[in-house]
């Protein structure tokens, strides 16, 4: 079945009950326990129906055992790092979103977790990098903001030979373009928030896990740490999921008309887009994705150019996030990555001249227009 079918007939896609193709919102907190017979849904923090529809449903269209719904994109990292223990360390990709950069050195590194920020395009890092109390590599591609690609399967058979976990943010290339479970990945995050709900609606984190033991692990801390996603959100996401097909395909169309665009701009020094053939991961993501994504980010000539930008657009929204149905522009030094160190963030490549265009579902001519005539 193909992934277009499949997204619209999970096994979750009616309420078994009442045929209802639109699964119930479910806003209960606790479940009658009379009589003999045990009842599946007991409270609302271990289990409820439209959680559960949420859940099956993003294990079926990511290829694993079992998915698990979080109340944002920091409570699903959060909860899958949480199955940690003090003294064990974690390999990271270096140009990892700014939150979990902030959740790791701000909250983990205080209960004896270790980690490292290597670049894993280069897979010789991953292996020098390995220690005797390695417990996991954490992997992030195309990486955000710069867009940076690791190829999955070969980094998984290091991993694999060292006895690693191995974990995947694939919020910018969702389920439909990328799927990690397939080239050996152990568990797959998202930020939901962002393409999987699509409407700039709903915060939500999800994760899909493989292997019994793995999926008991991180079930146990979702019901202990209660950072479960609500009912209604469950609704909205399970709602925007069913038309991520059609929202990528057009997401990716435009931004690759944008970025071709830009690339021949005075005033754009360097666009960073993987479906360009000249980038350095293209052939990776040939390989390991059937798509690109939707998400552009380019370096401006100087701050005057990078602030007027910001200040006189009017298609795009100039904030935080990504992957809505409208044109978002964000600043990454200010915005998703300032709990980063300067230092750091300019190693990264993490200028000030640099922003992240999340290409929305507008006319890409409507879009371009709109940033030439900020140009000019």
């Amino acid at each position: 079945m193909k992934f277009g079918t499949k997204i619209l007939h999970t096994g979750a896609d009616y309420d078994p009950t009442t045929g209802a193709v639109s699964i119930p919102i479910h806003h209960s907190s606790t479940y009658d326990q009379r009589g003999e017979q045990t009842r599946e849904y007991v409270y609302s923090r271990a289990g409820n129906p439209t959680r559960a529809a949420l859940e099956e449903t993003m294990a079926v269209i990511e290829g694993g055992d079992q998915g698990f719904a979080f109340a944002s994109g920091v409570a699903a990292i959060s909860s899958v790092l949480a199955i940690f223990s003090a003294g064990d360390h974690i390999l990271v990709t270096k140009d990892v979103y700014g939150g979990t950069y902030r959740v790791l050195t701000e909250v983990f590194s205080r209960f004896g977790i270790e980690f490292n920020f290597i670049d894993t395009c280069d897979l010789t890092n991953i292996e020098e990098s390995i220690k005797p109390n390695t417990k996991a590599l954490y992997l992030e591609t195309p990486s955000n903001p710069l867009l940076k690609v690791t190829d999955l399967k070969k980094a998984v058979s290091i991993a694999k030979a060292h006895n690693l976990i191995t974990l995947a943010d694939n919020t910018f290339m969702t389920p439909y373009f990328q799927q990690p479970l397939q080239l050996g990945i152990d568990v797959a995050i998202h930020s939901a928030t962002k393409f999987l709900g699509g409407h700039s609606d709903v915060l939500a984190g999800v994760v899909v896990a493989k292997g019994e033991q793995l999926c008991q692990r991180i079930g146990g801390i979702q019901k202990a740490f209660g950072a479960v996603l609500g009912p209604q959100d469950c609704w909205l996401l399970l709602r925007g999921l069913k038309t991520l097909k059609v929202r990528m395909d057009q997401h990716q169309k435009g931004a690759m008309s944008v970025a071709s665009w830009l690339k021949d701009q005075p005033l754009v020094e360097q666009v960073f887009y993987p479906g360009f053939n000249t980038h350095p991961g293209h052939k990776i993501v040939m390989q390991q994705a059937s798509g690109f994504g939707g998400v552009v980010s380019f370096v401006c000539k100087d701050w005057e150019v990078t602030k007027q930008l910001m200040k006189n657009v009017t298609i795009p929204v100039v904030a935080v996030s990504l992957g809505g149905v409208e044109s978002i522009l964000s600043h990454p030094a200010t915005m998703s990555h300032a709990a980063i160190p300067k230092k750091e963030r300019l190693e990264l490549g993490i200028s000030n001249n640099l922003l992240r265009l999340s290409v929305g579902l507008e006319e890409p001519e409507d879009l371009i227009q709109d940033i030439e005539n900020t140009l000019q």
